[in-house]
């Protein structure tokens, strides 16, 4: 029997030699045992029955063969929430937290009090942008779309255990909301944007493991954003708010295509906490 001392110092060895962070055997454990990271730590001589070794070892050997920590555990962090991620939908991303921050200021700035404001995410994955919107804003009457069912399973499920009501839609892009002749003040996506090409140069954890179809935006990455702002137009409210999130190098790209599409809009490239051009927001 090993302690959970030694099996940490195990985890963290093997990870690093396969090239994996070495932090990763720390969560996968505390998970496991259902302990916090102080209680784990604070019980670093306890002794792990041999059940629940090979339960860890065989863990840490799924993370180092690529699968991503936030499959195994099965869930991620977004915006103080946990949300449900598994192989159907993309594994949130703290930059996608600024985009959310960001219509939620720019909606209170550009809205004021309005009683209700129709909300659309486009290409809602795992519901963390769109479930994150309608619990953080009253005032949102949130739709979210998605061409998957299976993700659409996913994020019905995060909805449903953190109370946020969003009403669920599958299809391509704005589609559904095209078919229904509904219009709406807000529209968010955080699309597929990695050019095809550069989908091969991802980390094997990446892009063999989270769903291709939420990754790659064809040869320019720019495709869905060119679809979208054709669309944008018949399903818009004369007064309304645009937000992209982007891939690093696209800002003046996607800019240009809702200047195009919206000449008389104000059209903001943001940067995320790096310094990358990460989104792009569009108040008309």
């Amino acid at each position: 029997m090993k302690t959970i001392f030694e099996a940490l110092k195990w985890a963290s060895s093997f990870l690093v030699s396969a090239g994996r962070d070495e932090n990763a055997g720390e969560l996968l454990l505390k998970e496991q045992l259902n302990m916090s990271r102080s209680a784990l730590l604070a019980n670093l001589r306890e002794k792990l029955e041999s059940e629940q070794l090979a339960i860890f070892e065989k863990t840490v050997k799924k993370h180092a063969d690529g699968i991503p920590v936030q499959y195994l555990l099965g869930y991620e962090e977004f915006y103080g929430r946990r949300f449900i991620v598994n192989k159907e939908v993309l594994i949130p991303r703290p930059e996608t937290e600024e985009l959310v921050e960001g219509i939620l200021n720019r909606a209170a700035a550009h809205f004021g009090n309005e009683a209700v404001l129709k909300v659309a995410d486009v290409g809602t994955g795992s519901g963390a942008i769109a479930i994150t919107l309608a619990l953080e804003n009253s005032q949102f009457s949130v739709s979210a779309i998605d061409i998957a069912a299976e993700s659409l399973t996913v994020a019905e499920e995060n909805a449903r255990q953190l109370g946020a009501a969003v009403a669920f839609y599958e299809g391509d892009l704005l589609k559904p909301l095209l078919e229904k002749g509904q219009k709406v003040d807000i529209i968010v996506s955080n699309p597929p944007y990695i050019p095809d090409e550069d989908v091969l140069s991802l980390s094997p954890v990446v892009k063999d493991h989270e769903p291709m179809r939420a990754l790659a935006g064809g040869k320019d990455g720019l495709n869905f954003y060119r679809e979208l702002c054709r669309q944008i137009p018949q399903v818009i409210e004369s007064r309304a708010l645009i937000g992209f999130e982007i891939g690093a190098g696209q800002g003046e790209d996607v800019a240009g295509l809702l200047k195009a599409a919206f000449p008389e809009a104000e059209t903001e490239i943001v940067l995320d906490i790096n310094g990358k051009d990460r989104m792009v927001f569009a108040m008309i």
